[in-house]
């Protein structure tokens, strides 16, 4: 194991003699194997206890730059206040940029302001175009490390992606769909808010590919450009439902489920499988009372927590890592909703 410790350094922290972790790390033998782990955890110790003083005491800025409906950048905000204290003893302060919609000039015009200011690193969701990546540049040029959240910028000079594996996450939403709905006739309505959001149109792929194998051929009727926002969402539900009187059921990558429901609602349609993501408010209240048979999700606040961490990292605060892994993908019902969601009511 390679280290940077003198042997009595390392002795101290194993309550060890100098000679018995000489034996054990030249390997000459004559040690228990007890012992041996015994050396090898002391290190491991002190590398952590090494990390604890490089950190202790450091304030990080980060900044979070986010277009996406109120209810997710609401949900992103309290997921990161929560994991706050696992990252003590460094502290991290942030500052939100939020927005529902709009240009994407208007987001890029927020990340320069910060190339200016300065910052320790950004958190970012915002649609995959050119002029963003270029943005994303001008940030990493400026020494900002950035990070993006939940759809990735792969083109771009971002440090990494944290969030699923999108494309797995819609194939397993069609996996269920065709679970559920078996030989039932009828057709798919799929939502995303829009069509630049990479993370989305990665879902839309995975659910549209695998339901194109499956034994049942359906037709997949899409809705975009409502920004997951419940205003729009409804009237462009609405037409599609009036086109096709054959859609049976749902999948919502981009959110604006409520106003997807009432759309059914106001036609007097039966939703027969409807299957969204992330446990947001809204999707929290609509899978305790039944009306969404499925969410797909992720643990945000693991997520922001890696975020951060990863920040750290490029600040040489933390040591490297390996490459990170696509978070999980939780296949959530009204049985298995995390600690804090009411239990449903039997016959609900």
């Amino acid at each position: 194991m390679r280290h940077p410790y003198p042997i009595r350094e390392i002795a101290r922290q194993a309550g060890l003699s100098e000679a018995t972790v000489d034996r054990v790390l030249n390997a000459r033998g004559g040690v228990r194997e007890s012992t041996v782990m015994e050396v090898y955890q002391a290190i491991k110790d002190l590398d952590r206890q090494r990390t604890q003083v490089r950190i202790g005491g450091r304030t990080f800025m980060i900044d979070i730059v986010m277009q996406a409906p109120e209810r997710f950048s609401t949900a992103v905000r309290d997921a990161l206040e929560a994991e706050l204290p696992s990252l003590h003893p460094a502290v991290v302060r942030s500052r939100f940029h939020f927005r529902e919609t709009g240009p994407a000039s208007e987001q890029i015009a927020t990340m320069d302001k910060i190339a200016k200011r300065g910052s320790q690193g950004v958190i970012l969701k915002a649609p995959d175009l050119p002029e963003v990546g270029a943005a994303v540049g001008r940030l990493v040029a400026a020494g900002i490390p950035v990070v993006t959240l939940v759809t990735d910028l792969p083109g771009s000079a971002r440090m990494a992606y944290v969030g699923i594996d999108n494309r797995a996450a819609g194939a397993t939403a069609a996996y269920l769909m065709g679970q559920w709905l078996g030989d039932r006739p009828g057709n798919v309505l799929t939502t995303i808010s829009r069509g630049s959001f990479r993370g989305e149109e990665e879902r839309e792929m995975g659910f549209r590919s695998t339901m194109r194998s499956a034994p049942a051929q359906r037709q997949l009727v899409e809705v975009t450009d409502s920004d997951g926002l419940d205003a729009t969402q409804r009237d462009l539900v609405l037409e599609a439902l009036k086109r096709d009187e054959d859609i049976v059921a749902v999948y919502s990558a981009g959110g604006g489920n409520t106003a997807t429901l009432d759309a059914f609602d106001s036609l007097g349609r039966e939703c027969a499988v409807f299957i969204a993501h992330d446990l947001d408010h809204d999707n929290t209240r609509l899978l305790r009372e039944r009306r969404l048979s499925a969410v797909l999700h992720h643990d945000l606040r693991q997520d922001m927590r890696r975020a951060c961490q990863t920040i750290m990292r490029a600040h040489k605060a933390l040591p490297d890592e390996g490459p990170a892994l696509p978070s999980a993908i939780q296949v959530v019902t009204p049985y298995n909703m995390p600690p804090g969601a009411s239990p449903p009511a039997f016959g609900g």
